[in-house]
């Protein structure tokens, strides 16, 4: 059985068409809110329900998963979401898991802030250029562009190690290409860098 599974248009396979598409895009769009709301107002939150943010980060995710277990046990989609993620995790589950993950095991800014935003600009960035035909190519070139300068932006605005942006652009660039079967891009674009994050941050300071 192959891992790969082939390119479709993402609008005809959208419940709702491309009124479906659309708010598909502007929820990956709105995940830019995400740091936001968690390093403004994250702590206020979690003293309010006297938990820790850890503790608030995980619930959430939690609650993620045993919603989409319900959702994939009742096989239904909901209208933006695609026809085959009926069956199979969907794209906002992976991304809320993958992002729930990126708060517990990097929570600085200067991490969780590029690998963030990456994902919510990056991947419709790049789903949009594919969609108006551009090869394959001019994809890479300009997402990687576009990558890096949101890693620079944080480099210059949460302090994100200068070295770190142009190692980790091209590799959030790359972990959105592969294909698979049951795994989405939103966590590949985001697990894998993190886990080279995790690698590298205990030589950052021999970077600097």
């Amino acid at each position: 059985m192959s891992h790969q599974v082939e390119m479709t248009n993402p609008v005809e396979t959208s419940v709702g068409g491309m009124r479906g598409h659309l708010l598909r895009r502007s929820i990956h769009l709105g995940m830019v809110a995400i740091p936001v709301a968690y390093f403004e107002f994250g702590a206020s939150v979690a003293d309010t329900l006297q938990a820790s943010v850890d503790q608030l980060v995980a619930g959430f995710v939690l609650l993620l998963v045993v919603v989409e277990m319900l959702r994939l046990r009742l096989g239904i989609t909901v209208f933006g979401q695609r026809d085959y993620e009926a069956k199979q995790i969907s794209a906002l589950a992976w991304g809320g898991f993958a992002i729930g993950m990126v708060l517990l095991l990097t929570p600085e800014p200067g991490y969780a802030w590029p690998l963030i935003v990456s994902l919510a600009l990056g991947d419709p960035f790049m789903g949009e250029l594919r969609r108006k035909g551009m090869n394959d190519q001019s994809v890479m070139l300009y997402a990687t562009l576009l990558i890096l300068a949101i890693w620079l932006v944080c480099w210059w605005t949460v302090g994100t190690p200068l070295l770190i942006c142009f190692l980790l652009a091209p590799v959030c660039m790359a972990a959105e290409w592969p294909r698979l079967t049951y795994i989405d891009d939103n966590a590949t674009m985001v697990l894998i860098p993190l886990a080279l994050v995790l690698l590298l941050e205990p030589f950052v300071g021999l970077m600097a």
